[in-house]
């Protein structure tokens, strides 16, 4: 719900009287380029509310809304009350930009999904997983409803009641299925954390619409809090013994996928759109075009990860994929979960991983190796370091453990004794 403006000169009849009459009405700030205003008449009759719109390069535009309620009751409709008169001008200011945005009729949220969907297919790699929950958790509750009409009220219980929800199973289109919801904290943890994703997503999604002037504010959202320590990192990432088991298990063009994996910790969606001219021997590089983000780095080799590109590269053409199937065909989207649910079954690593899993084991070993969190953060692909002190910092040698590794009391072997 949007703020309620009071003002001291126009939000009542008496203050109102008060003013000296005058050609040029009185404004009071209801939004970033919006005013009302109010002009105080010399005959004594009933004055009009004017909302005034900036157009830029210090032009405004104004237009009457209706009159203020100063002898007669307001109505709604021709006669306002203060703040009905605010409301009269918000919502002015919204079917300005509507028609300047050549938007017809109310912009709902299903209208800033599609916006900020549209903009992630052409900016990001990320709009698959932010359609499939959008529609599968906000459009069928919230979809409909016009973006400006959203309280914060609503989503907190679209929030807190998807929280409740049990997890979703891969069902066939319009059979959806669901698994028994565990009542212990881990799945509870889990619930939230997945209500959070969605929350993060939607909030996006309606962050853009604000940006470009689709509704007046963004206080609703910005009220709704996300679940607190929901998102506790538990990643699991595999020892260089089972690496080294988990290769063996591997058939030869899989084996290849999940060594340049742990080589780099790029993304399966990363390695399989790589070309062989990616690959630069001199600087010992690999160049991911296309990320997540959708901005493009560069991952430094070992030089055991350099042998490795060097020799599934070697004799090639330069605009072939590195990595192909057996058969010589591409890898395509969820192509790698059979061949890793088999390779882990095969190598006994229980319990098993994601192919995603890869990339947190190159990130923990690293982390674990001493290699500073923003190298780390760099290799990933992640602009600061947050992510990776949120996932890995627990795993950096630091000076504290190191300092009460060394100077913490010791006691020497104790025998336990048990009873008397």
């Amino acid at each position: 719900m949007a703020r309620r403006l009071l003002d001291r000169y126009l939000d009542s009849k008496e203050a109102r009287r008060r003013l000296v009459p005058r050609a040029k009405p009185y404004f009071r700030a209801i939004e970033r380029g919006l005013h009302l205003g109010y002009r105080r008449l010399a005959t004594g009759a009933a004055g009009p509310w004017v909302a005034r719109h900036y157009l830029g390069d210090r032009r405004y535009e104004e237009e009457a809304i209706g009159y203020a309620d100063d002898l007669s009751d307001a109505d709604g409709i021709a006669i306002l009350n203060y703040w009905q008169a605010v409301e009269a001008a918000r919502a002015r200011m919204r079917l300005r930009s509507h028609a300047a945005a050549g938007v017809t009729g109310p912009y709902t949220v299903g209208d800033a999904v599609a916006a900020y969907l549209e903009f992630l297919e052409h900016n990001r790699k990320t709009a698959y997983d932010v359609r499939k929950r959008m529609e599968a958790h906000a459009l069928p509750r919230l979809g409909k409803i016009e973006v400006a009409s959203l309280t914060a009220e609503k989503l907190r219980k679209w929030h807190a009641d998807l929280a409740r929800k049990p997890p979703r199973l891969r069902s066939k289109s319009g059979e959806q299925k669901f698994r028994p919801l565990e009542d212990d904290e881990e799945a509870l943890r889990r619930r939230r954390a997945s209500a959070n994703r969605c929350l993060a997503q939607l909030k996006a999604a309606l962050n853009l619409a604000w940006r470009e002037g689709k509704t007046p504010s963004d206080t609703a959202w910005r009220k709704v809090k996300s679940f607190e320590r929901a998102d506790a990192a538990r990643m699991r990432y595999l020892s260089v013994a089972e690496c080294k088991h988990l290769l063996d298990a591997c058939d030869h063009a899989f084996g290849n996928l999940v060594r340049a994996a742990l080589e780099t910790g790029a993304r399966y969606g990363e390695l399989v759109r790589l070309r062989i001219n990616d690959f630069n021997r001199d600087t010992g590089t690999i160049a991911i075009r296309t990320s997540k983000a959708g901005k493009p780095r560069h991952v430094v080799l070992t030089d055991e990860g350099v042998t490795f590109f060097e020799r599934v590269c070697s004799d090639r053409i330069g605009s072939e994929p590195i990595f192909l199937k057996a058969n010589g065909s591409p890898w395509r989207k969820s192509h790698q979960i059979r061949p890793m649910a088999e390779a882990c079954r095969r190598a006994e690593i229980d319990p098993p991983i994601n192919f995603h899993a890869l990339r947190h084991t190159w990130a923990s070993l690293a982390t674990m190796n001493g290699v500073p969190l923003l190298i780390v953060a760099k290799n990933l692909g992640h602009s600061d370091t947050r992510m990776v002190e949120k996932h890995y910092g627990h795993l950096a040698p630091s000076y504290i453990a190191d300092a009460i590794r060394a100077g913490a009391p010791r006691f020497g072997v104790q025998t336990v004794k048990v009873g008397k």
